[in-house]
């Protein structure tokens, strides 16, 4: 991948990443905005794979990939990050649930998440990248992790939460720092007193930001499988994690009613897990493959949690 490519798919990042802050910089956005926003950074993603299908030689003229293989990689990561993104809204929505956060808090709370999860996707990303270069055999590691994870996603009972509110990490950030018990507005931190201390709000940052670290080491392993191009991976990440505020205030009133998102992700992580074993050998499984498989699941869980939810309300 040339220098100047990396250098104007950063500028990139950063202007999409100001619009997104931009057109969410204030409260909740109604539930039509939200809408046309997802819709708006979900077609952006096709619109970029186009872009690499018509000017991957230029961007990558050493690459082993063709434009066709490069753009079927993306695209396929793209849709496995975004169903696994998914996945962290309800884990956002219980923490936001659990802290009583504010309605119009929420939308700043995500975008810190959001910053935090592309850092250190990004790291990730390099760190294995470059791992995987050196090591093959990690990536039978990775395979051996998320087919376990998988495993794990089809017995978990579905109607256990996680209490966040008094978790480990949140006895331990109150041992360590003063914190209020008392909303300020958007402020971190404030004055009690006479005093600075933290506000909820902190708190609610620290435990999104973990939360993240925990999904990406599933999801960077996840597309370590599709491609283990570096640029193609950060790309797909980033298209994934850009416009989620969006998706979040879309389908929060939602989330109890995909019913079928588990099953869906436990399938879709032990497959790829299956497939990272098959890589290199006369069983590979090819991407297109991967992409169609991905699609089918996605859709068979929408339709089926459509279908059950209509069921349950005849």
């Amino acid at each position: 991948m040339s220098p100047l490519t990396w250098e104007l798919f950063s500028f990139v990042v950063l202007a999409l990443f100001a619009l997104d802050m931009f057109q969410t910089r204030k409260e909740a956005p109604s539930l039509k905005k939200a809408l046309l926003w997802s819709l708006f950074w979900f077609v952006l993603a096709f619109i970029f794979c186009a872009a690499l299908y018509v000017y991957w030689p230029l961007m990558a003229p050493d690459s082993t990939y063709s434009p066709k293989d490069a753009s079927i990689a993306f695209i396929t990561g793209y849709l496995l990050e975004k169903m696994l993104s998914v996945d962290n809204l309800f884990v956002f929505a219980l923490i936001f649930s659990q802290f009583a956060v504010p309605e119009s808090s929420r939308p700043r709370i995500l975008l810190w998440g959001i910053i935090g999860a592309l850092a250190l996707r990004a790291v990730m990303i390099f760190v294995g990248a470059g791992l995987l270069a050196e090591y093959h055999w990690i990536l039978y590691i990775f395979a051996v992790f998320l087919i376990i994870t998988g495993v794990k996603l089809w017995f978990a009972n579905t109607e256990e939460t996680s209490d966040f509110s008094s978790s480990k990490l949140v006895i331990f950030a109150k041992k360590y720092i003063p914190f209020d018990d008392k909303y300020d507005g958007h402020k971190l931190l404030t004055k009690v007193n006479g005093k600075r201390i933290a506000t909820p709000l902190l708190l609610v940052v620290i435990v999104i930001m973990f939360t993240d670290i925990m999904f990406a080491l599933d999801s960077i392993p996840a597309i370590f499988a599709i491609t283990q191009e570096p640029f193609l991976v950060f790309a797909a990440n980033v298209f994934a994690l850009l416009g989620l505020r969006s998706l979040y205030f879309v389908l929060q009133g939602m989330l109890d009613k995909f019913c079928y998102l588990q099953p869906a992700l436990a399938f879709i992580l032990s497959f790829i897990g299956i497939k990272m074993f098959l890589v290199g050998t006369a069983y590979e499984v090819p991407t297109v493959i991967s992409l169609l498989t991905i699609i089918g699941i996605i859709s068979l869980a929408i339709i089926g949690s459509v279908m059950k939810n209509r069921s349950q309300n005849v």
